[in-house]
Formats: structure tokens, C-alpha cells, sequence
């Protein structure tokens, strides 16, 4: 018994300890999360004083910082005013001393009019005085006058009007001679003048945009190696030859020279072509008609790319900026035109830079009279098809392609039968054409149209009353007309020049100016025996 109550106060005891270890354990763990929950909002407290503190240091920081700036900002605006109030002070004065000289020159000048008026004043009444003693001398003259005609009329046995046409008849024969000799020495006076002046412009605009030029004819020879290549050129029954000609339209000549291909067209872009396309085909050894075709697209593609790359140099030699790429390639087949043997596109350089010159001497804007002299032939670049002028023609294609209107007025204007007024700029770009086409060397004539020019020249002076001989030298530049003294005076000879300068203008179509000098030699023989 005693056994059994100690076993179950030993379990009692045991039981009870248990539960206080447990007790203890959730107290501690009780206890350090408290502990663990007040240290945490010690912690989380401590960093927000922590940042609130950086915070306001910064805000401090930042206020400083406005307060610097705004510091500084009021310095520079208030440096900024009294510089301005410095500057505003010293035009002030400046203005004042202009205003203050304006008005003493003013003064000046009111004086000395108001002196002038008083010398104007006495002057009027000594012309006053002079004109009542005119009208009585000349009323005295009248009446002396009436007497001398009426005994005039008693001697002469003339009536007054017979006498005054008689005298007017002689008083004409004798001042032609002095009105010719005077027109002569005006005329004369005159043309010295304005050719010093257009001359110092003239050879200053060629001696410094002078530029080379090529002559071209209407063929072209393509070299061969050897004659065997001219049989494979002709082809059988002659197919390859009728088809290069057919896809160029140019003429292929093959026995006139030999080792060589004589290509003749009237249009050299086609003979380029088919120079280019010739080349290709000669060089692959093969040549039938399809390889002919594809060799003259080929050589088609290269032409139209040689006139643009030729166009955009001529462009940039010309210092013409910033043209649409049409018209540069539209300016780049001129490569392949001449006029008169003269290249176009070159002309062209040479029309821009002459008009770029001469514009820099009136003062005009030199970069515009540069681009209308280099555009002024574009409308030569265009095929037979296009009807009308090269002048309109190339203003309706610059037009289209959005150049200015002055522009396109001065190149439908730089001929004279076009009769538009294209403004001084017009006016330039004739001049510059002409210039760049009449000066010695620029263009070539074959002999019939020259001996034909100089028949047509000596014909109109040799129709005249009283031509003896006449002569046409300097290439039909210069005109002697000799004539014959009894029947010609002097004052007639002057006539003369004027009246065959006038003829010569409104028959024949030269460039330049031809000169024409009436010669009048009186040649007096005597035998003494």
C-alpha cells in the first residue's frame, strides 16, 4: 500500500514539472517576442530618425543651393541692366552728336540758300532790265528788218517766200554736210565710248572664264584589228550590219578606209552609241542580231550615264549649284551637240561663267545670271521630234522642272526673234551667247557657207549708186566699200555706211558685228610738158 501511494506521488510530482517546464518555455518565448517586437520598433524608429535627419539635411542643403542660384541670378540681371542702361546711354549720345552735326549742317545750308535766294533775286531784276532793252532792240531790228526785205525784194525781183525757199534750199545743201560731219563725230564719240567700257568688261569676262572647246564633224571611225572583223561586222547577207543600223539609226560605212568603220549620222548621240555598242560587240568577238541588240541597250545605258556624270561636271566647273537631276542630265547630252562644230555643253560653261562676270560689274546677282547662261541651250539637247525654237523649248522644260520664273523669261528671251522682253538678265545672257559664239576660233564654217556669206555681203554693197568695188575681209567681219568721189560727198558716204549696216542687219543672219568703212579717195592727175 504505502508502496503504491509513493509510486503515484512520484508520478504526481513528475507531472507537475512538466507543465511548469512548459510554462517556463512559453513564458521565455512569450517574453522574447515582446522583447524581439520593442527592439524591432527601437530599430525601425532609430532609421527613421536616421533618414528624416539626412532628409532635412538635404532640404537644408537644397535651400542653400536656390538661394545661391537665385543670388547669382539677380547679380547677372542686375549686370545685364546696367550693361543694357551702358549701351542704350552710349547709342543715346551717339545719336544725340549725329542729330546735334545734322542740325548744324542743316543751318549751314539754310544760310547759304537764303543767300542764294537773295543773289537769285538781284539776278531776276538785272534779267528783267535785260529783257525790256532786248524788246526794244528788237522791235528797232524788226523795223530795220521789213526795210531790208523790201529793198531786197526790189533788187532780187523775188518775192519774200521765193527768196526764203531759195535761201532754205541753200542753207540744207550747205549744213548736210555739217549735220553728217556732226552725226559722224557723235556716232563716232559714242562708239568709242561704250566699246571702251563693254571692251574692259568684255575681254576681263573672256581672259578669265575662257574654256576649251572640241570640234565635232558628222562621223565617226571606229578602228578595227585587222579586215577580218569587217566580214563579221557585215555578217551573212549582210544581217548584222542592217541590224546595228536599224537599232542606232546611224549609217555604217565599211570600205572606205580600211582597218576601220566609218559611222555617219547627223545625231551624235546616236553615233555614240553606236561607237559604244560597235566597241562592245568588236571587243566579245561575238556578233549576230541579238547580241547586236543587247549591245546597243548597253551602250544606251552608258550614254545616258556619261551625259549625267558630264552634266554634274559641267554644273560644278560652271558653279551652278543645287539643278534637279533631270535638267543635269537633260545639260549632260549637250556633250554630245555642237553648233557650228562648236560643243554645246562647253559653250554653255562659257555662256555661265561670261554672264557671271558681266554681272558682277552692274552689280546683279552673279549666281542667277551663272545658272541662266548654263541653262540657256538646254533645249538643244532635245530630239527632231520637239517642235518649236530651242529657246521655247528649253524654257517649257525648265518651267516643268520648277526653275524661277525669271530664270525661264531670260532663256525664252536670249534670242532676239523669240521678241520677249527677259529683263537685264535676258539682255546678259544675248550677250554672253554672242560673245562665246562670234570670238575667233569658236566656231568653224565650211567653205560654201562662207564664200556664200561673202557673195551676199559684196552683193548688197555693190547694189548702191555710186560703189565702185568692195571688198570683204576678216572672214566677212570687215566691210571696204570704195566709191567713187564725184558721185559720192562726204556727207553721202556717211549715209551710205548707215544704209548698208541697215541692210546687211535685216538681210543676213551673222554672229557678232560686221564693220563696214565707206572709203571716198579724190585722186587729182596733172602733166606738165
Amino acid at each position: 500500500m504505502p508502496d503504491a501511494l509513493l509510486a503515484v506521488s512520484s508520478m504526481s510530482w513528475s507531472g507537475l514539472s512538466d507543465i511548469t517546464g512548459v510554462l517556463l518555455v512559453a513564458m521565455f518565448i512569450i517574453a522574447g517576442a515582446f522583447f524581439g517586437y520593442a527592439l524591432r520598433g527601437l530599430v525601425g524608429r532609430w532609421k527613421a530618425e536616421a533618414i528624416e535627419k539626412r532628409m532635412r539635411i538635404r532640404e537644408e542643403e537644397a535651400e542653400a543651393e536656390v538661394k545661391a542660384k537665385l543670388k547669382e541670378a539677380d547679380i547677372a540681371a542686375r549686370a545685364a541692366v546696367v550693361k543694357a542702361r551702358e549701351e542704350f546711354e552710349t547709342s543715346t549720345k551717339k545719336r544725340r552728336d549725329e542729330l546735334e552735326a545734322l542740325e548744324a549742317r542743316l543751318t549751314d545750308r539754310e544760310g547759304k540758300l537764303d543767300a542764294k535766294s537773295a543773289m537769285l533775286d538781284g539776278r531776276e531784276e538785272s534779267v528783267k532790265a535785260a529783257a525790256a532793252a532786248a524788246e526794244a532792240k528788237d522791235a528797232l531790228a524788226t523795223g530795220k528788218l521789213r526795210d531790208a526785205e523790201a529793198g531786197l525784194e526790189r533788187l532780187a525781183g523775188l518775192s519774200r517766200d521765193e527768196a526764203r525757199r531759195q535761201v532754205m534750199s541753200d542753207a540744207e545743201a550747205e549744213l548736210r554736210e555739217d549735220i553728217a560731219a556732226l552725226t559722224h563725230r557723235i556716232l563716232e564719240n559714242a562708239r568709242d565710248d561704250a566699246e571702251r567700257k563693254a571692251g574692259a568688261v568684255v575681254a576681263d569676262a573672256i581672259q578669265r572664264c575662257s574654256v576649251s572647246h572640241a570640234s565635232e564633224f558628222m562621223t565617226t571611225t571606229v578602228p578595227l584589228q585587222g579586215e577580218g572583223v569587217k566580214g563579221r561586222i557585215i555578217g551573212r547577207d549582210g544581217r548584222n550590219i542592217r541590224t546595228l543600223e536599224a537599232a542606232t539609226g546611224v549609217t555604217v560605212l565599211v570600205d572606205d578606209i580600211p582597218d576601220a568603220v566609218v559611222l555617219s549620222s547627223f545625231d551624235p548621240v546616236r553615233r555614240e552609241i553606236a561607237r559604244r555598242a560597235l566597241n562592245h560587240l568588236v571587243s566579245d568577238g561575238r556578233i549576230h542580231p541579238s547580241s547586236i541588240e543587247d549591245a546597243v541597250k548597253c551602250a544606251a545605258e552608258e550614254v545616258e550615264n556619261a551625259a549625267a556624270d558630264a552634266g554634274a561636271e559641267a554644273a560644278a566647273e560652271a558653279r551652278v549649284p543645287g539643278l534637279p537631276s533631270a535638267t543635269v542630265r537633260m545639260m549632260g547630252r549637250l556633250r554630245f551637240r555642237t553648233s557650228f562644230s562648236q560643243n554645246v555643253l562647253r559653250h554653255s560653261v562659257e555662256v555661265a561663267l561670261l554672264m557671271g562676270r558681266m554681272a558682277e560689274e552692274l552689280s546683279l546677282d552673279s549666281a542667277k545670271a551663272r545658272r541662266i547662261g548654263f541653262l540657256h541651250d538646254v533645249g538643244k539637247a532635245f530630239d527632231s521630234d520637239k517642235k518649236g525654237s530651242h529657246a521655247a523649248l528649253g524654257a517649257e522644260f525648265l518651267k516643268a522642272n520648277g526653275e524661277d520664273p525669271e530664270t525661264v523669261l531670260a532663256v525664252a528671251a536670249h534670242h532676239p526673234e523669240a521678241k520677249i522682253d527677259g529683263g537685264v538678265y535676258g539682255v546678259l545672257c544675248a550677250a554672253a551667247d554672242a560673245i562665246s559664239s562670234a570670238r575667233p576660233g569658236a566656231r568653224q564654217e565650211t567653205v560654201d557657207i562662207y564664200v556664200e556669206r561673202l557673195k551676199k555681203l559684196e552683193e548688197i554693197v555693190n547694189s548702191h549708186t555710186g560703189v565702185l568695188k568692195s571688198y570683204a575681209v576678216q572672214a566677212g567681219r570687215d566691210l571696204r566699200v570704195i566709191v567713187d568721189p564725184g558721185a559720192v560727198s562726204d556727207a553721202d558716204a556717211q549715209l551710205l555706211a548707215r544704209d548698208i549696216c541697215r541692210e546687211i542687219s535685216s538681210a543676213m543672219q551673222f554672229p557678232g558685228q560686221i564693220r563696214v568703212t565707206v572709203v571716198r579717195e579724190m585722186r587729182i592727175t596733172e602733166y606738165a610738158r
